[in-house]
């Protein structure tokens, strides 16, 4: 195959890999606590017998934006975002630990405490789960507590402390459900951090830039029209020099 037409096919591929990952992000401009996945471009020799006198770029996945969004008021007891660093301890589908900063928070039929996409909420002794109740309030420190139904004290009793975690952000990675947990197969389980603090009754919108997004796909869409027209000019080059091998 000829270099130039390898080239540009390369340059078409990795050009379609970074855009999915920037439609990603654009989707979930409005999903509260998402964080943006960035993308980088290095360059990649192309092998084979000669010099080594043209390279190809190859899109690699270059970690997590982890600018912090904004916080909107919400005013509803079951909504908290993180004042800062830190995230929320949840169970994934895999059933390891895996945190998010998604406080949109609500209760099943089974009384179990979900995130918005459905995943468990962890507390201090695992999975929250909270008993009928008629009134019930997050403390700024992660403490559950609520008025349990038909009860006439105005009092609230603690039920559960929601696991806030503080890890290094080198150390995290997303998963295929979009939380962070992490990295490396045989990692250890954070150690809840007592210094996070919670915003009752507010979220925290995704850190997508939508404008920055939006232009980026233009970008994109334009690098990938001229790979293609790369790839008709090295079709036309091979058809020129087939037409010229007939003549002589």
């Amino acid at each position: 195959m000829d270099r130039l037409l390898y080239i540009a096919m390369s340059g078409a591929k990795q050009i379609m890999q970074a855009q999915a990952v920037n439609s990603n992000n654009l989707a979930n401009v409005s999903t509260m606590g998402f964080r943006a996945d960035m993308i980088a471009a290095q360059e990649r020799p192309v092998e084979g017998p000669g010099y080594k006198t043209r390279v190809y770029s190859e899109a690699v996945q270059s970690g997590v934006d982890f600018t912090q969004g904004s916080i909107i008021t919400t005013g509803n007891d079951l909504d908290v975002a993180i004042r800062g660093k830190g995230w929320i301890a949840v169970q994934s589908k895999d059933g390891t630990e895996a945190y998010t900063r998604a406080g949109e928070l609500h209760i099943n039929a089974n009384g179990q405490l979900l995130t918005g996409s459905g995943n468990q909420v962890l507390g201090n002794g695992g999975p929250i789960a909270i008993p009928p109740f008629d009134k019930l309030e997050i403390g700024g420190d992660g403490t559950i507590s609520i008025l349990p139904a038909g009860q006439e004290s105005s009092a609230l009793a603690v039920l559960d402390r929601i696991k806030l975690v503080n890890p290094q952000q080198d150390q995290l990675e997303k998963n295929s459900e979009g939380l962070l947990k992490m990295k490396g197969e045989d990692a250890q389980t954070v150690i809840a951090d007592s210094s996070i603090t919670l915003i009752s009754g507010a979220l925290e919108s995704s850190n997508v830039n939508s404008i920055a997004s939006m232009v980026s796909m233009i970008e994109y869409s334009r690098q990938y029209e001229m790979q293609i027209k790369m790839m008709k000019e090295a079709d036309d080059n091979a058809s020129s020099s087939m037409t010229v091998m007939r003549l002589s």
